[in-house]
């Protein structure tokens, strides 16, 4: 007789772990969103420091976050309606273009000399294609995220959502200490935006060759009415409402720190460009660590989970923003990680998973509106710091958090019973 082995062998485990890349379209959507992050992660060191450079402003670090990510609360809902009426190949094919040929006009504008610091007011064209990218993300973001669970099956969600984190911390862990030590080579950033573009083109490639097989619903003709009904949907699930609530109120208060790094990177730990990518490549170590965990574990106190990581990102940011130390920097940024993904993974394989399929784009373009708002908050945080130090203005935001998720954790039932 043939003894199967334990389930927890590491042999098992691993097996698990990748289990949702036995499907072929999931490898092919998954390399395609590996190549998109990998240009997103070098954007999250590039444009915040491109600014920096050029004005020398803190209100302008959070405009550039304002004029990106506003656009994403208005869009986002579009392109959920969107997502849930057209193929969602075709909103990424559409979406990984634009954003390929935005990342190439800066970096020509960079390499001709027309974006520099010497031109006072060519700022603006990185402001311009900042409010286009918000707009693209918008549109696209909720086809990347809706379109999971029509490439594995139900069971294999988790893991799928979990496997799509792993490798976006993975290029975390790369990409932001790489396009730092560019950036640190007598300020090459166009060399940053020219392989950013790259990264997109490739994306564009993969998502090319996947099949035409997403479920489309049929919700009539107006787009408006569709929104109208995809709202009346999330508020009788309370659930799935509450986990919306509490990934947007968590993502507005831990994520400002990300558009504001240069700030405490130059003026306060004195470690520049390079130093920002270091602290970024050490969140996504952190990063890295919780999708590990979160691929192979069973589903069970997903809920809880997800609430204690509010309580863990706003403890590990109020000590990152009065941190004068490296040192203690850097180790508060492993933890930053691990609430971002449990966040980013149990928030969307929760919501994926209870949430029918004819709503699935438009429940993801709520979620995704979590970056607009996001934006606006950080543009005021921006403006604050103008006058008041930046580290009590994240100081107060982040114990915000963790002072809210206590609240949540005692008050959303539904969340907490969640598996």
């Amino acid at each position: 007789m043939t003894l199967t082995p334990p389930k927890t062998t590491p042999l098992a485990l691993g097996l698990r772990m990748f289990s949702s890349l036995k499907s072929p379209t999931y490898r092919l959507y998954f390399f395609a969103t590996i190549a998109h992050f990998a240009a997103m992660s070098m954007q999250i060191v590039s444009n915040p420091y491109l600014i920096y450079h050029l004005t020398d402003s803190k209100a302008l670090l959070g405009t550039m976050s304002l004029v990106s990510g506003l656009p994403m609360i208005v869009v986002s809902i579009f392109g959920g309606a969107f997502a849930d009426r057209i193929r969602k190949k075709y909103l990424l094919i559409g979406g990984m273009t634009c954003l390929s040929i935005i990342s190439l006009l800066i970096a020509f504008a960079l390499m001709s000399g027309v974006l520099c610091k010497e031109n006072p007011a060519s700022w603006w064209i990185l402001v311009i294609a900042s409010l286009i990218q918000g707009c693209t993300m918008g549109m696209m973001m909720p086809a990347i995220q809706a379109i999971i669970p029509e490439l594995v099956t139900r069971d294999q969600l988790m893991n799928a959502i979990a496997m799509n984190t792993m490798g976006m911390t993975t290029l975390n862990l790369l990409a932001p200490v790489a396009a730092g030590y560019v950036i640190g080579q007598n300020n090459n950033y166009e060399a940053v935006y020219f392989i950013m573009t790259g990264c997109y083109l490739i994306a564009l490639l993969l998502v090319f060759f996947l099949p035409k097989k997403d479920m489309i619903a049929v919700t009539g003709n107006k787009i408006l009415a569709d929104i109208r009904d995809g709202f009346r949907y999330m508020s009788k699930n309370a659930a799935i409402f509450q986990i919306l609530i509490f990934i947007l109120i968590m993502t507005v208060l831990s994520m400002p720190f990300q558009q504001l790094m240069p700030v405490f990177t130059d003026d306060i730990l004195k470690v520049g460009p390079p130093g920002m990518g270091l602290l970024m490549t050490l969140s996504g170590v952190g990063a890295l660590a919780g999708s590990l965990y979160l691929a192979v574990m069973p589903a069970k106190k997903r809920g809880v989970l997800l609430l204690i990581s509010g309580i863990i990102a706003g403890a590990a940011l109020t000590v990152f923003s009065f941190s004068p130390v490296m040192a203690i920097s850097m180790t508060t940024m492993v933890f930053i990680g691990i609430s971002q993904t449990f966040r980013n993974t149990l928030g969307g394989a929760l919501l994926q998973t209870y949430t029918d399929n004819a709503y699935m784009g438009r429940v993801m373009s709520i979620m995704n509106m979590q970056w607009g708002v996001m934006s606006l908050f950080t543009f005021i945080a921006g403006v604050v710091s103008e006058s008041i130090p930046i580290q009590w203005v994240l100081g107060v935001i982040s114990f915000t958090l963790v002072v809210l998720s206590i609240i949540f954790l005692g008050t959303f039932k539904n969340v907490r019973k969640v598996e």
